[in-house]
């Protein structure tokens, strides 16, 4: 019986070496390097920002997209909330809607920006982001391109701030709301927190389609795609 217990004891150690090897050696077994996982990868985000990011660039790209709708800051709620409540709600939406009308325009004029990251994206650890979660691409992603693409984003959020009217609306919206009895002045940077809300409905479509192509086959649409994403089924 002893003997017994250590053979199966040996067996299930065996089983488990065996086990991580494969998944160590995965991609190799079935003839995909890292260079072509990380093609596949890129080709992924890729397909993110030209499918789900070019949408929020279109007119209610954001305002009419409740994944990513960018709504007040916490300390402009209770501007919000005041506004509504004396009678200028037409007000209010109007200022909600032109933050996201910036955002729109900002992403339709820094897409290029997007693109050119994907590309300069070196995929070291290709096979651990294969094998990782729904959205480990878009997540390296993020980590690798925020800061910089924070720094191209924003004065093209003020421009289109500008552009769109959103810096005349705002500035009459809490001039008005710092006039009424018992209110204390607010004064948010509302150009950081649209950069970084346009940032984050971006990161949100792309993973959109990352998590698209790795649990619907039909999402596969190139021959590389099926290949790669086969080693994550």
């Amino acid at each position: 019986m002893k003997k017994i217990i250590a053979l199966v004891f040996i067996f299930t150690l065996s089983a488990c070496a065996e086990l991580q090897s494969v998944v160590d050696s995965l991609p190799n077994q079935v003839g995909v390097d890292n260079a072509t996982i990380a093609s596949g990868l890129r080709q992924a985000l890729d397909f993110g920002i030209e499918k789900q990011v070019s949408k929020l660039t279109q007119k209610d790209g954001f305002y009419g997209n409740q994944l990513v709708k960018i709504l007040l800051p916490e300390e402009l709620q209770k501007v919000d909330r005041t506004l509504r409540n004396v009678g200028l709600g037409s007000l209010a939406d109007e200022g909600l809607k032109v933050l996201n009308r910036a955002a729109e325009d900002a992403v339709s004029e820094a897409t290029p920006i997007f693109v050119d990251a994907v590309k300069g994206i070196t995929f070291t650890d290709a096979k651990n982001i294969l094998l990782g979660n729904d959205t480990a691409a878009t997540s390296y992603l993020q980590n690798r391109t925020q800061t910089a693409l924070y720094a191209k984003f924003n004065p093209v959020i003020q421009n289109s701030f500008s552009k769109v009217g959103a810096d005349k609306i705002w500035t009459d919206l809490i001039t008005r709301y710092n006039a009424l009895p018992l209110t204390n002045d607010v004064n948010p940077d509302l150009t950081d927190y649209v950069t970084n809300e346009a940032l984050k409905g971006v990161y949100t479509m792309i993973a959109v389609e990352e998590k698209d192509i790795r649990n619907n086959f039909a999402a596969r649409t190139t021959a590389l795609l099926k290949r790669v994403f086969a080693l994550q089924d």
